[in-house]
């Protein structure tokens, strides 16, 4: 067998050289991760279900993990951020949550050497569903694993969410409808509810209560054999109506449904024109938003009517549904009314308003100012301006009028001085 040209040898050389010298001695610990356990579920409405929160810290030595979680409080509540069982050592804060704002906090420690694992337990949380849909608990992104080096260095790489199915709980007494509000899963702004159920044969007596506990259970006291109740004025909120039969001697299983009530309209706003409600620009940007407590927002729809004086009126054009920031159509010159509403998922809504008005290119004046090329020069820029030109004018002419007196002065004394000198010379000649 023939051996390898001596350039292939030097070749080899080189490369088991590079590897030699080259590869770190060190390979990279990967990086550490949050995630939920279970991270998907579905749960009845009413009860409650446990999320644990765990780390990873990637084959890192970690000693600090601090939690931040979010979630709707329109779906879930907190009833109870367990810190009991947990790696966690030190408590740098207590757990601390919002069940309005929808936020939930951890921050621990452990001491030097820290901690190295897959499934760290940093804890678990107790949620209340209360009321139906899906729902998701996610890490925010102030939430940090710090490496054991001294240097507090965040090794946070990833975070996964927990998504949950909250279902209306089947029911075990009489099986209730509602012609006003016949969905669970949605919002209504009638605060007006009729609930209507079926009465089985032997049924001689139902018992009800309507409150906003989904754990509500009707008294044993009968209210009457009819199978409908309505109620009237009704306050915002998630409420429970809860039934049961009489069957004999004997009270049945409870039924519970469902109704979400926002008559509220959304919290009041007022859109912004960008660059400027007046502009030279012919498709002015228009940016709204803003919230709604209960339902929530839905979605915005945006018109504008034009309101130049002197021009003919023009039909009324129509809603357009719109997200922000929303282009405007191209505009003519003149003023324009533009009209944002906000609707809630019950239907309710809030209007918005702003004037717009489209000047020519160049230099034109406005309620605002002067306006050239983009400038705006306000009135009060302009009065101060036109107050010190005219302070100066006014100081211009009192110089120049003290200017002039002065010289009439000079040249009525130097005459008289001249005179003086010539009488006195005519009576030296007489002399």
């Amino acid at each position: 067998m023939k051996s390898l040209p001596k350039k292939y040898h030097i070749i080899s050389v080189l490369i088991f050289l590079s590897l030699v010298f080259f590869i770190p001695k060190e390979i990279k610990a990967e990086g550490a991760s949050l995630y939920l356990s279970p991270s998907e579920g579905t749960f009845f409405v009413g009860s409650t279900f446990d999320v644990s929160i765990f780390v990873n810290t990637g084959k890192n030595d970690i000693n600090t993990v601090q939690v931040d979680l979010k979630f709707d409080p329109k779906k879930v509540q907190v009833a109870s951020p367990s810190a009991g069982k947990s790696f966690i050592s030190i408590w740098i804060s207590q757990p601390s949550y919002s069940n309005t704002e929808g936020t939930l906090s951890f921050r621990g420690g452990i001491p030097t050497p820290g901690i190295n694992t897959s499934s760290g337990l940093v804890s678990t949380v107790t949620f209340r569903a209360i009321s139906p849909g899906l729902t998701n608990v996610s890490f925010s992104d102030s939430s940090k694993v710090l490496l054991n080096d001294g240097k507090g260095t965040n090794v946070l790489t990833s975070m996964s969410r927990g998504t949950y199915a909250l279902l209306i709980p089947p029911p075990e007494g009489p099986k209730i409808f509602s012609p006003t509000h016949p969905d669970q899963n949605k919002w209504y702004k009638n605060n007006n509810p009729t609930f209507s159920w079926d009465k089985e044969e032997g049924i001689s007596d139902f018992s009800y209560t309507f409150d906003t506990d989904a754990y509500g259970t009707p008294d044993n006291n009968a209210e009457g054999s009819y199978t409908s109740v309505s109620y009237s004025d009704v306050k915002d909120g998630i409420w429970y109506f809860h039934l049961k039969a009489k069957k004999g001697d004997i009270w049945g299983g409870t039924s519970s449904y469902l109704v979400q009530i926002d008559y509220t309209p959304p919290a009041a706003f007022s859109p912004i024109v960008y660059p400027s409600a007046n502009t030279t620009e012919k498709q002015p940007l228009i940016s709204f938003i803003t919230t709604d407590s209960l339902s929530g927002i839905d979605h915005y729809e945006v018109k504008y009517i034009d309101v130049t004086q002197g021009k003919e009126e023009k039909a009324t054009g129509f809603f357009v549904e719109a997200v922000s920031p929303y282009r405007l159509s191209l505009l003519e010159l003149g003023r324009y009314l533009v009209i944002v509403r906000a609707y809630d998922a019950a239907g309710n809504y809030q209007e918005g308003t702003v004037k717009i008005q489209i000047f020519p290119e160049g230099f034109f004046f406005s309620e605002k100012g002067l306006h050239f090329r983009g400038i705006i020069i306000s009135w009060v820029i302009i009065f101060i301006v036109a107050l010190l030109l005219l302070l100066i004018i006014v100081l211009i002419i009192l110089l120049a009028e003290r200017r002039r007196r002065r010289l009439i002065r000079e040249r009525r004394e130097n005459l008289e001085r001249i005179q003086k000198d010539l009488e006195n010379r005519r009576i030296n000649y007489m002399q």
